[in-house]
């Protein structure tokens, strides 16, 4: 079965179409949706930084108008790409989102060259950023984190951010240092996180992550030894959790819920989840 969702290089040139309107994590939404008609929003006066052409939804050519600050268009309202992920059932058009908030973000970040200050402008064949001066070329960043389930037995180690909302555990994560492995990186972030050693981790699955630009890569690893002890500033509680009293979890859609019910069916027979859209 083919994907709702097809990114695909569009010129902005072009004219028609439908346009998300993209700003700080955010997107303008009415009672219709997210995709408003681009020639209607064209013809106001939004503070409009680039326009991309992002690809097909249903058929239908999608571009984004990535703005300087948020504005009002009245009978819409701005929604949190986050909110998107919580209460959006709509996975292809999730996939939509998160793919226009990471091109939207990059662009942003990507005006000017940082080799010799020049503007930047799109290249017309490739999703590709081009300075004006020196020609250098920037694509879409990618940054790779490590997501990881440690457990042993029956036991789960989860951990909770202060950023978290009240009484969410969820898995460790971390970003890839210059020079390590994955598998590094797993090993290194458990034991600054949370103090404890363990056996070498096992891939299980990976997931785009728009906030802002990530690429998680889910593991699942057994302890091996040592003491939980917390990393100040970073976790604010971490302990051992049995799969029959768990605390509460992450968002439904997120590979960090996947890899702890992926390991309760595991456990206790259940069906397996759906892998992460």
């Amino acid at each position: 079965m083919s994907l709702r969702w097809q990114p695909a290089i569009l010129d902005p040139a072009k004219e028609g179409g439908w346009a998300l309107v993209h700003c700080q994590q955010g997107f303008l939404i009415d009672r219709n949706g997210v995709l408003f008609p681009r020639d209607w929003l064209k013809r106001l006066d939004l503070p409009v930084l680039s326009e991309q052409g992002l690809g097909y939804f249903d058929g239908d050519e999608v571009f984004l108008l990535e703005l300087a600050h948020p504005a009002e268009v009245p009978g819409s309202v701005w929604q949190g790409l986050r909110q998107f992920m919580l209460q959006d059932e709509d996975a292809e058009r999730f996939r939509m989102l998160g793919y226009a908030a990471q091109i939207g973000t990059w662009v942003n970040q990507h005006r000017f060259c940082g080799s010799c200050g020049h503007p930047m402008r799109q290249h017309r064949s490739e999703r590709a950023m081009q300075c004006e001066g020196c020609g250098i070329r920037h694509y879409p960043r990618i940054s790779p984190s490590m997501i990881v389930l440690v457990t042993r037995g029956d036991e789960l180690l989860l951990a909770r951010s202060p950023r978290f909302a009240p009484g969410v555990y969820s898995t460790l994560a971390g970003f890839v240092e210059p020079g390590e492995s994955a598998e590094q990186c797993v090993a290194r972030e458990v034991h600054e996180e949370v103090g404890v050693f363990i056996h070498p981790p096992r891939y299980i699955c990976s997931q785009g992550w728009p906030f802002p630009h990530s690429l998680m890569l889910g593991y699942h690893a057994e302890y091996a030894a040592g003491d939980i002890v917390m990393q100040p500033e970073e976790i604010e509680d971490a302990r051992w959790f049995s799969i029959h009293a768990l605390p509460g979890l992450p968002a439904p859609r997120s590979i960090a819920r996947y890899l702890i019910e992926l390991y309760l069916a595991q456990r206790l027979g259940h069906p397996e989840p759906m892998l992460p859209g």
